[in-house]
């Protein structure tokens, strides 16, 4: 059988990649030319296989380690690797990027710059930098309906808004993203409007009275299942930024309030859409973190997320980059 050099991996694109791995109590390494993660189960250890070249991004949680020769391989298959706290809620951050959670990007000096030369080309001017914001927004908008309005496995999990208040709710919103001057009444606009988000998706679920909790303070299932699904999110935000060379301090929503802003901004086209109700639905159901995670996962692969962030963020840079002077 023909050897596959570890390089040859990355010929699976990243927005095709199925998986995220989040791992706890465990450690990480190299076994027999395979990246695995070792459990222990009394006095036997158990090893399980990380496909790698279908793997997008790995969070290390409690109690984990990771080989420098694990490091080597998931480098080379193009796979960012995230420390963060418990459960998947990081409670720590480190390194460059400020999400709350260190990622380490692969190094690679072959990285494309194509569309980090467009999105440079607009981000020093305020107004086109504003702009790429207002898309940001309406792309995000647009997310929440097509999934809350008519995505049967919403409706089969009992998750059913009424679309006229959400319809309602998303218009007022986007009038605002219409006509807002500066970053922090968009910032201001998308708040407003994932409140009256928490109240629809509570009501839709039966989940009763719902107060959003500071990260860290969490202590309903909703709120604890919104910290730890979020960071999913940024997980992907990480990666499609990283496959198109984007710096993460190149934020246009929130980079005032934070190193990693770029992250964010990629988080936020699909936080809202797939991850809020998700929270709902399996608080209600009584699900554990594991089941919350998987169900979330599922979802955003089903969804396509990666692909959606990396092709919204290369809209933007391509409207944007080649209008710029």
């Amino acid at each position: 059988m023909e050897d596959i050099s570890p390089s040859a991996l990355k010929t699976i694109l990243h927005s095709k990649r199925a998986n995220l791995y989040y791992l706890e109590h465990c450690r990480v390494l190299v076994n027999g030319g395979r990246v695995e993660y070792v459990t222990d189960e009394g006095k036997r250890s158990l090893y399980w296989n990380i496909p790698i070249a279908n793997t997008t991004s790995v969070l290390l949680g409690t109690g984990t380690s990771i080989t420098q020769a694990a490091m080597r391989e998931l480098a080379k298959a193009g796979v960012l690797v995230g420390f963060c706290g418990g459960g998947g809620t990081p409670l720590f951050s480190a390194n460059e990027i400020d999400v709350g959670v260190a990622w380490f990007s692969p190094q690679s000096e072959y990285r494309p710059t194509e569309y980090l030369q467009r999105w440079i080309r607009f981000w020093f001017d305020d107004t086109r930098r504003l702009e790429a914001a207002r898309q940001i927004q309406r792309i995000r908008l647009t997310r929440i309906r097509e999934r809350w309005i008519s995505h049967r496995a919403l409706r089969e999990a009992g998750f059913e808004v009424d679309p006229v208040l959400l319809d309602k709710a998303l218009e007022s919103c986007a009038k605002g993203v219409e006509n807002a001057q500066d970053v922090t009444f968009l910032l201001t606009e998308e708040a407003r409007l994932t409140k009256q988000l928490f109240k629809f998706a509570a009501r839709a679920t039966g989940y009763g009275d719902f107060v959003r909790s500071q990260r860290g303070e969490s202590g309903d299932p909703a709120n604890r299942f919104l910290d730890h699904g979020n960071y999913l999110a940024y997980g992907l935000g990480a990666t499609a930024t990283w496959v198109l060379s984007l710096p993460h301090g190149l934020a246009v929503l929130h980079g005032k309030t934070r190193r990693g802003g770029l992250v964010f901004d990629a988080a936020d086209l699909v936080k809202d859409a797939i991850i809020l109700p998700q929270a709902f639905i399996s608080a209600v159901r009584g699900d554990d973190e594991q089941q919350f995670r998987q169900a979330c996962i599922e979802a955003l692969t089903r969804s396509e997320s990666l692909d959606f962030m990396i092709d919204s963020l290369k809209l933007i840079a391509d409207r944007l980059g080649r209008e710029a002077p």
